[in-house]
């Protein structure tokens, strides 16, 4: 039966649940340690199968990775992929990379927490026909904010801002090692066009 017993929630807990689906639905990942996150995580893991339940209706997955502390609604057809330009789909890349990069020498309680101009740097190493701009790069940023992968903490337009990545960009980037990401990124200036598409989970 649809949500046996989510009449015995209350209007609280009902609200909370409405709330979780539509923000999953809009932006496909929750991360624990986001501060407008944490309450809606935390509320999936106690009523999960009321989620896989609701979910499996429309034919999506919920992936829950409590040692990442990242959730991921999934469509079984990929449905709700994201289709990024080129352009974005490097800058998420460099995310990926740097996010491992620093995992290494983070501690094990803190978040990876980088610096804008790093990304920058990054991009300028790949030496790629296209230079990216602060004006593109703040409006990839921003997208990737919303859908939970990073938080910055601060003004976003300065070098020196830092960016918190959350452990979301693992599940978001479908690969089982780093290696396979450099060598996506070493390839993808050979694909024709600035404006080719990549499907992102």
């Amino acid at each position: 039966m649809i949500l046996e017993g989510f009449d015995e929630l209350n209007i609280g807990q009902q609200k909370m649940f409405a709330k979780v689906c539509l923000r999953l639905l809009a932006n496909s990942f929750l991360a624990r340690d986001k501060n407008d996150n944490k309450e809606m995580y935390y509320f999936v893991i106690s009523y999960k199968e009321y989620f896989d339940e609701y979910f499996n209706v429309m034919d999506f997955e919920l992936v829950l990775n409590r040692e990442l502390g990242a959730i991921q609604l999934l469509h079984r057809e990929n449905n709700n992929l994201l289709r990024l330009k080129k352009e974005e789909t490097i800058i998420l890349l460099i995310l990926r990379i740097l996010f491992h990069e620093h995992l290494v020498k983070t501690s094990v309680n803190d978040n990876v927490v980088i610096k804008v101009d790093e990304i920058h740097d990054y991009y300028d190493s790949l030496e790629l026909k296209k230079k990216i701009n602060k004006t593109d790069l703040v409006k990839n940023l921003r997208l990737f904010k919303r859908y939970n992968l990073i938080e910055t903490l601060g003004d976003i337009t300065k070098s020196t801002t830092p960016i918190v990545i959350y452990p979301t960009i693992l599940l978001a980037i479908n690969t089982q090692t780093i290696n396979d990401v450099y060598n996506f990124i070493t390839n993808i200036e050979t694909k024709t066009g600035s404006e080719n598409n990549e499907e992102v989970n």
